[in-house]
């Protein structure tokens, strides 16, 4: 059921959007910035994250949960996007720009979000083995 202005299933999918760029960026944070770091020759550098963010060895060894927790949250968003890509604007010119405005950003939010988790799935599974950062 869609409200009448819209503006419910408007907020609901840019939470969404917004929630699924967090999930994807917590797969770069895992394995995609280690793996960059030390192909950069920065091992001191990632020594120095580590020390300082420990979470970041949590994360590399528990790469599966935080890839399936992504994944279900971009699939969740995913779903929200779909529900809403249909729901109404508001009539006035200047409401109905904003949230069509809004939409799309939604959309594209998704995508990047889609994309960071690609990218994470490659460096964490494909490119950086089945080794954690310790």
């Amino acid at each position: 059921m869609t409200s009448a202005d819209g503006r419910a299933e408007q907020r609901q999918s840019a939470l969404a959007a917004w929630l699924a760029l967090l999930a994807g960026s917590s797969t770069l944070v895992c394995c995609a910035l280690p793996a960059l770091l030390v192909t950069l020759g920065a091992g001191a550098a990632l020594s120095t994250l580590v020390a300082h963010v420990p979470q970041i060895v949590w994360l590399s060894e528990h790469k599966a949960a935080v890839f399936g927790s992504a994944a279900a949250a971009l699939a969740l968003a995913g779903v929200v996007q779909w529900r809403n890509r249909s729901a109404p604007c508001p009539l006035d010119p200047a409401l109905r720009e904003a949230c069509l405005r809004t939409r799309r950003w939604s959309l594209r939010l998704w995508w990047f979000s889609l994309l960071l988790l690609a990218v994470g799935a490659w460096f964490g599974f494909v490119a950086g083995g089945t080794g954690s950062v310790e």
